[in-house]
């Protein structure tokens, strides 16, 4: 099975590479099968849209990358939602949703500028840990709920929502932590680059490119595929379902409790409100990014490529004089085509694979 690949049989069972490979004639034109090869790869067609939008954007306006702020924008803002995004690719995969993020990160971002006021002296690294592990723990009780109650994660997750919100909103009241508050080498992670590459963002490509390794080469990161595509099945083969979908609900906690971290370096300020709908992005750049909505297929590079695409649309449409109605409608778009053409591409390609059977019987 290749679980990037996406192709299914009618009955939802994901189709061999022979399979594939039998609806694919060798016939076709280089332009043809170049087209082809666009279409199907979801992760490049969505960065093609990237390009073309940064490219547009930045002739109309140079500043947008050809500035010292215009760079740095383009490569740190979309790094924590890309963590988010990271985090939920491997959730949704397994035919899950994780809508407490935004609340594990505004816990997390808390937690942080408390532990710097509160234990003055305490290693930048033990602040890392401390909110990261945090982080994962909320996860956990995610995942427990979802794994061995058997109550949809969507609700669950909806739940913990407001409970782990409610957490800040009691703790945080309407205190505020300012950058007064925090270490100044903390801070500077926010601000810092190597060879113009902002820290957060190559903080967050290694995350990305650990995930992306794990999910594509290791037999665990092939089982969160084979769960996602079903479940039932996962189960008659012997796979240990409960575990992986708690460890899918860990790590999407544990990258929340990441950005939280990243966020309070970033910006410096934290307030009860931070993260407030942020979850939804995160699910819209998994969306967007061509990991299926109902699980088994997809890449956490999609995902982050979709995180990229929100994010700078989101930074070039009021360069365009793009009102905030368009801009808001133009995400939405993005995100019911993905969707759309999901469905079109999976039909497409069960119908093919129907007929390849024929032709071979």
């Amino acid at each position: 099975m290749t679980p990037h690949a996406g192709i299914r049989h009618p009955d939802g069972t994901e189709a061999s590479t022979s399979e594939v490979l039998l609806v694919e004639p060798s016939t076709l034109s280089p332009a043809r099968r170049m087209a082809t090869t666009v279409l199907r790869s979801r992760e490049l067609s969505i960065f093609l849209v990237l390009v073309a939008v940064t490219v547009v954007a930045t002739l109309k306006n140079e500043s947008f990358l050809f500035s010292a702020d215009g760079w740095r924008n383009f490569w740190v803002n979309p790094s924590l939602l890309l963590l988010l995004a990271v985090g939920q690719a491997v959730v949704v995969i397994t035919r899950n949703v994780d809508l407490s993020v935004g609340s594990v990160m505004a816990l997390t971002a808390y937690l942080t500028g408390r532990l710097f006021i509160d234990q003055p002296g305490l290693p930048i690294v033990a602040v890392f840990a401390i909110c990261i592990l945090a982080g994962a723990v909320l996860g956990l009780v995610n995942g427990m709920l979802v794994a061995y109650f058997n109550v949809p994660s969507l609700v669950i997750t909806l739940g913990t929502l407001y409970i782990y919100r409610g957490i800040v909103l009691s703790w945080a009241g309407s205190d505020r932590i300012n950058a007064g508050d925090l270490p100044s080498d903390f801070l500077a992670l926010g601000n810092k680059a190597i060879l113009t590459i902002p820290v957060l963002t190559i903080i967050a490509m290694a995350v990305l490119a650990a995930v992306g390794y794990y999910l594509y080469t290791a037999r665990g990161g092939r089982e969160f595929y084979a769960i996602g595509s079903d479940p039932d099945a996962a189960v008659l083969y012997g796979l240990n379902v409960r575990r992986r979908v708690l460890a899918a609900f860990v790590l999407s906690g544990a990258l929340a409790g990441l950005v939280g971290v990243l966020y309070t370096a970033r910006y410096g300020t934290v307030s009860s409100g931070v993260g407030s709908g942020i979850e939804l992005q995160a699910v819209a750049a998994v969306v967007v990014g061509g990991v299926a909505i109902f699980g088994g297929s997809g890449t956490v590079w999609g995902a982050a490529i979709g995180a990229f695409l929100l994010v700078t649309i989101n930074r070039a449409l009021p360069s365009l004089g793009i009102e905030d109605f368009w801009q808001r409608a133009v995400v939405g778009v993005l995100i019911l085509g993905a969707i759309v053409l999901d469905r079109l591409l999976a039909n497409r390609q069960a119908r093919k694979l129907a007929e390849a059977r024929e032709m071979t019987t």
